[in-house]
């Protein structure tokens, strides 16, 4: 089954945190979003706003265009 590109970007922001080493609950925090939200976004059952995905980017000190290279 084809990924939504929400899923896509989910998994995308777990990867790059992932590679940053940073838990799931610090990059929430760094968010100001509940952990719970964070793992939503993450599992691509959470349909992230543009200003949320810039908060994630700075978050990870990335540039937007990282999340969707996939």
């Amino acid at each position: 089954m084809k990924k939504s590109l929400q899923e896509k970007v989910g998994k995308r922001i777990q990867e790059i945190r992932i590679e940053k080493k940073i838990s799931q609950q610090d990059l929430a925090a760094k968010c100001n979003f509940e952990k719970s939200n964070m793992s939503r976004l993450e599992a691509g059952r959470a349909n992230a706003t543009l200003s949320t995905l810039e908060k994630i980017c700075d978050a990870l000190q990335i540039n937007y265009i990282e999340l969707f290279k996939f």
